[in-house]
């Protein structure tokens, strides 16, 4: 018995069985690397072998099979596209003692399987009864042709023979394994007859069930055509025949409440009920869609309170501040009572997470006396989740509009719809668009959804919308909406909206009293400055429900019932550790600047570090930021270059070193037209060697004539700026006018400074 090395070829889903031909293409370099070996030390042989599991990661040579198929390789190409087309030969069935592994190549040992001889009667009678067999199972199943027959005709040898029906049969992957692990002619015979067979059984069965779909079908088409003539006589004679739904369908649509078109509709769609089968497909469609008419609210109004100091009361009641929203929310319910038919505004409320978006849009339900309803847009591609799919499609229903006013119970809810900013648009189609026509004031009284398919009067719904970013929200939108800024919480609000909001609220849902729990005001403030790093209240919330929590759990458990008083330093017996903030207002390095942000949790002190080294003049950027930071940064660069002789900065630096800029905490992704200036100021510090004060910081972008530009945010960036210790901020002259929006407490203690040019900066930083 003769033992040799044999490069393995380890493929799936495809078989090579002995006396036939399989095409290959390769393109990973271990495979090409493979066939070099076969060609150069192997006369252009292999071992193919196909594994039963499929591996994750790296092949575990224990779970190969010791069974293979020794393969010649007659023909190597390779292609344009940098491919390797081959084919290759199966010629006998080798055993395989052991694997080795060198890098991502496996080498087996091998012998040739010699099979036991055949009885040469025995061989011919099994030969005989296999064609035989063959004949007749091609005869009768549509998916194998027939010149098959003129392959095997002239095969003398059985396990040739087997070899080649094996590999035509229409049977599993698995199955075909299972005959390339069998050795033995004879029982590969048997074991293609009985597939044969078994596979001949189930297409009886497959034609029994054909005869017995037709036959359905035929009388379904027979009993159709009787009921046609049916209607046709009914309506000579003037006679109508309903069932007791029907009956009752017929009675509902008499309401004088619902508009005509539906009423209209409503026939229309009982007249297809009653002459279809109960069987049919569309009396299941047709029926569903009836019950959606009949279950909706069409003329269900709710009657606005229209007390408007009540309403104030209850918004002021519900939330602190927002002077400009509660205005304009008792100004349209004003200008409805004046004129007794103006349109719902579209408002959109837009401000970092936590600032009471939401909340907001309940409490101006609740002040109206309306019913509200909310869905949440949020990641949604297909528009039909909006306006609905036609009714004829499986599943068909109506759109996330029509379900919330149904939802409401009523035609003029208050209608939430949260995180408009994070619609998606793909091939699925564009919601933005489709929500036009539900937003835009002269549309929105003739809105038709594809499943109702009739025009719905949403004129009367109050639909708010909360974002985020203004910017994220689609621009087509941008222009129907009345749009509200919710800015960030200064220290001193939410120490008043925790006194005056949360605390109240939370003591009542932990069933607890003024006289069981008391935080003091220091307490609070702690808890606000070390605790929680956000622009609205949520986390704050989170922070006093874990309070009570424990206080209720101890009252419980120690059966206590004296009063509790939280203080400052008894605070971090109740929460976790503190949030540790890096300590701002302070800086010892040129080539470092406090820059501002606004991010998701509103306003952020953004720490910008310049280098540079020895090199060629490249520029590298680091801290997970985006284009358009990118861009800034290689203006502000460009810019330095242009007025280096002004700067008194030698040209030569510019040539001579490489340059790093890296905005810290490099995990958080940033991105955004705001950090121009800064970025410029940190270069210029570096490279003339210059501290710029910790107390100072700056937003605004930069033009390559060193123009600044305005940005967004300025509010949220205040406070940040005055919670980190800084007191001086270089501002862009365009957002002058949003300072009016800053506490009065904090444009105390800080400076500003309004500048339209760079060179403003300049003097004023790096020439005092």
């Amino acid at each position: 018995m003769i033992k040799t090395n044999l490069p393995v070829l380890i493929i799936k889903n495809l078989i090579l069985f002995p006396s036939s031909e399989i095409r290959l293409e390769f393109e990973r370099e271990e495979e090409k690397q493979l066939l070099s070996l076969s060609e150069n030390y192997y006369q252009n042989k292999i071992i193919v072998v196909n594994p039963i599991h499929d591996f994750d990661t790296s092949i575990d040579a224990n779970e190969l099979p010791m069974i293979g198929v020794v393969g010649l390789i007659k023909m190597k190409m390779e292609m344009p596209n940098g491919k390797t087309r081959i084919i290759i030969k199966g010629e006998n069935r080798a055993k395989i003692y052991a694997y080795s592994k060198d890098e991502e190549l496996f080498e087996a040992m091998t012998t040739n399987i010699e099979t036991a001889p055949i009885d040469p009667k025995e061989e011919l009678a099994y030969k005989r009864i296999l064609l035989k067999n063959l004949e007749n199972y091609i005869n009768k199943v549509p998916y194998i042709s027939n010149a098959i027959l003129s392959q095997v005709e002239n095969i003398g040898n059985l396990s040739k023979l087997t070899d080649v029906v094996s590999l035509h049969l229409q049977t599993s992957y698995e199955r075909k394994l299972e005959y390339i692990n069998e050795t033995n002619p004879i029982q590969r015979c048997e074991m293609l007859l009985k597939d044969m067979e078994n596979d001949l059984n189930i297409l009886e069965f497959e034609k029994d069930i054909d005869n017995k779909v037709h036959k359905n079908l035929e009388e379904s088409q027979k009993e159709f055509i009787l009921r046609e003539k049916l209607k046709v006589i009914q309506e000579e004679l003037g006679e109508e025949k309903l069932d007791e739904d029907a009956k009752e369908l017929k009675a509902a649509i008499k309401d004088p409440s619902f508009p005509e078109n539906i009423r209209k509709r409503f026939e229309k769609e009982l007249k297809k009920l009653t002459s279809s089968s109960i069987h049919s497909p569309e009396d299941a469609i047709v029926r569903n869609y009836i019950d959606w008419l009949l279950s909706f609210p069409f003329s269900i109004y709710t009657k606005d309170n229209k007390d408007l100091g009540k309403i104030e009361i209850n918004l002021n009641k519900s939330h602190y501040g927002l002077d400009k929203i509660k205005e304009r929310i008792v100004e349209y319910i004003a200008v409805k009572q004046n004129t007794k038919n103006a349109k719902s505004p579209i408002l959109c409320f837009v401000g970092p997470p936590g600032t009471g978006k939401t909340s907001l849009a309940i409490s101006i339900a609740k002040a109206l006396n309306r019913k509200y309803t909310k869905i949440s847009v949020g990641g949604i591609n297909d528009e039909a989740e909006l306006v609905g799919h036609r009714k004829t499609y499986v599943g068909a229903m109506p759109g996330k509009i029509i379900q919330g006013i149904k939802k409401a119970g009523s035609m003029n809810p208050v209608f939430i719809i949260d995180e408009i900013d994070k619609m998606t648009k793909d091939i699925k189609g564009d919601p933005a668009s489709a929500l036009l026509e539900v937003l835009d004031l002269n549309q929105n009284n003739h809105f038709q959804d594809h499943y109702i398919e009739e025009e719905i009067d949403l004129s009367q719904v109050l639909f708010i919308l909360t974002a985020n970013y203004i910017e994220q929200i689609p621009l087509e939108l941008q222009d129907r909406l009345e749009i509200m800024e919710l800015s960030s919480y200064t220290a001193f609000e939410k120490l008043d909206i925790a006194t005056n909001y949360i605390i109240p609220e939370q003591l009542l849902n932990h069933g607890l009293t003024q006289r069981d729990v008391q935080i003091e005001e220091e307490a609070l403030k702690k808890i606000i400055q070390n605790y929680t790093c956000e622009a609205g209240v949520r986390d704050l919330t989170r922070k006093i429900e874990s309070i009570f929590r424990k206080i209720v759990k101890r009252r419980i458990v120690n059966r206590r019932r004296n009063k509790v008083v939280i203080t400052s330093q008894n605070l971090n017996e109740y929460l976790q550790a503190e949030i540790i903030e890096e300590e701002k207002g302070k800086n010892k390095y040129p080539g470092y600047i406090n820059g501002l942000a606004y991010t998701y949790v509103g306003g952020k002190v953004l720490g910008i570090e310049a280098t540079m080294y020895k090199g060629s003049g490249k520029l590298e950027i680091t801290g997970s930021i985006g284009n358009v930071m990118r861009e800034s940064v290689e203006i502000a660069l460009s810019y330095i270059k242009a007025h280096a002789k002004e700067f008194k900065i030698e040209d030569s630096i510019f040539t001579e070193n490489d340059f790093h800029v890296h905005f810290i905490e490099g995990s958080v992704k940033k991105d955004g037209p705001s950090a121009g200036v800064s970025v410029l100021s940190v270069l210029i510090s570096l490279l003339k060697n210059k501290i710029i004060k910790g107390n100072i910081s700056m937003t605004g972008e930069i033009t390559l004539r060193g123009e600044i530009l305005p940005v967004g945010g300025i509010k949220e960036k205040i406070i940040a700026a005055y919670t980190n210790q800084i007191t001086k901020v270089f501002l862009p002259k365009n957002n002058a006018k949003d300072i009016e929006e800053i506490p009065s407490e904090i444009k105390e203690k800080m400076e500003f400074i309004y500048v339209e040019n760079y060179k403003e900066i300049y003097k004023n930083i790096f020439k005092s």
